[in-house]
């Protein structure tokens, strides 16, 4: 009886083992896919801009000596001009990437537009990155929020897109996100989701005051 009752034990005590490696398993299975979500830039490099997704506001801040290499892009902008990182070296640009259908585009589109009247004096540039919508739709979001700085149609290019450049510095991955270059080009802050103002501007009069 006693052997009997020991095998038992064992044996419940195996059924157990096999029902925790089963449930550790399955979760190590959704951290997986949780950490394989769509970012933008997979997204743009697959060719779907479907399933954007909300940041939080989070800040990512580099320090100066820790940037990377300039970012490379060009595009087309809302009017049919040409622009491209060249345009703007020497200059501290602000990059906002946005859609007209995106509530938070909606909510922080006259923050930016202030922050940009504000820091124009100072050499500061403005790029909005529309994501989705063709050039008459950017246009009359622009007219409706006063956006007075250019934006490029980024969807209409996917083979040398500006998301898609941004992408191979850092993930631009929620809409809206924000990225403050250097005035060497380099990404010196993002902000992914909803900018908050006060921050947007520390982060600007951060790069401003780089020698």
């Amino acid at each position: 009886m006693r052997t009997a009752a020991v095998a038992g034990g064992l044996v419940a005590r195996a059924r157990r083992t096999i029902r925790a490696a089963v449930l550790l398993g399955c979760v190590a299975a959704l951290l997986t896919a949780c950490s394989g979500a769509d970012p933008l830039s997979e997204q743009y490099r697959s060719g779907t801009t479907k399933n954007y997704v909300a940041g939080d506001g989070s800040v990512l801040e580099i320090a100066q000596a820790n940037r990377g290499a300039s970012v490379e892009f060009s595009g087309t902008t809302q009017d049919g001009s040409t622009v491209g990182s060249a345009d703007f070296l020497g200059a501290p640009l602000v990059v906002n990437f946005w859609y007209a259908a995106c509530a938070p585009c909606r909510v922080e589109a006259a923050d930016l537009n202030a922050i940009h009247d504000e820091t124009a004096p100072k050499g500061v540039e403005f790029l909005g990155v529309n994501v989705r919508d063709g050039a008459d739709t950017a246009k009359a979001f622009m007219k409706t929020f006063a956006v007075s700085y250019p934006t490029v149609i980024d969807q209409t290019d996917r083979s040398g897109g500006v998301l898609l450049a941004f992408s191979n510095y850092v993930a631009a991955n929620t809409v809206p996100t924000t990225i403050v270059l250097d005035k060497q080009g380099r990404v010196a802050a993002r902000i992914s989701g909803l900018a908050d103002p006060s921050t947007l501007r520390s982060l600007v009069d951060t790069v401003i005051a780089e020698k």
